[in-house]
């Protein structure tokens, strides 16, 4: 099956402390590999190294548009606890263009299986929250039935991470938990994002991994949310 994909809504500059490239080049990036939209989520104060609050609330004077295309800016939120704490306050997040919400060894420590999944849950509920970012990491474990049955049920979306998928990466059996997950939201028909996680420009809109599970999984072109700027746009503003 062929996925057409118009935005990769994950990435990160060098605000984000571990990244390596600007804001006008990923967006030079983007609009060369032909993408409609690209989002940059920059880690949020609690990750290592990171940027400060004051950079997120001054998000608000930098151009929604370079080179034709249209930026999302907003935050890679860290789940801090299982009760969906966030280490960013509700105005601030208010303010964001997108948010995605995800757990991260520097940030939190794993948790039993009930632990983790009531993490996902209670921020699942979050209104300020738009993605649900990798929840493959099996240092993470989590019962897949209720993460996606929340998602069907408060209408949130959850990420396919093509970062998580490259062997190259840190997170734990992620091929199988995706696997799992897919499954249930092709069950279930609750929609994904495939996004690549990028830290340098090159990476942009590279989802190979994710394209290869995807096809293996024969999931359904209509339930991935980035093939259209048009839906995707519907979606984060609702």
């Amino acid at each position: 099956m062929e996925y057409n994909f118009e935005a990769d809504l994950h990435t990160h500059t060098i605000a984000s402390g571990h990244a390596y490239n600007t804001i006008r080049e990923m967006a030079r990036a983007a609009a060369d590999k032909g993408l409609k939209a690209l989002g940059i989520t920059e880690h949020a104060p609690k990750l290592p190294g990171t940027c400060h609050r004051f950079y997120f609330d001054n998000l608000k004077i930098v151009s929604r548009e370079m080179y034709g295309i249209r930026l999302f800016l907003g935050s890679e939120v860290n789940i801090m606890d299982s009760r969906g704490t966030l280490d960013m306050s509700d105005k601030l997040l208010n303010s964001m263009d997108i948010v995605i919400a995800s757990l991260h060894i520097a940030c939190t420590e794993p948790g039993t299986v009930e632990e983790n999944t009531q993490a996902y849950l209670n921020v699942i509920k979050n209104p300020y929250v738009d993605i649900i970012g990798h929840p493959d990491d099996g240092r993470f474990p989590v019962d897949y039935q209720a993460v996606v049955q929340a998602a069907k049920d408060y209408g949130k979306v959850l990420e396919l991470n093509n970062h998580s998928l490259d062997p190259a990466g840190c997170r734990e059996n992620a091929w199988e938990n995706d696997r799992k997950m897919l499954k249930l939201c092709k069950e279930y028909q609750v929609p994904i994002v495939v996004d690549s996680d990028a830290h340098f420009d090159e990476l942009i809109g590279r989802f190979e991994y994710a394209v290869r599970l995807l096809n293996e999984m024969d999931f359904p072109k209509e339930l991935v949310l980035n093939r259209s700027y048009e839906l995707l746009c519907q979606y984060l503003e609702r």
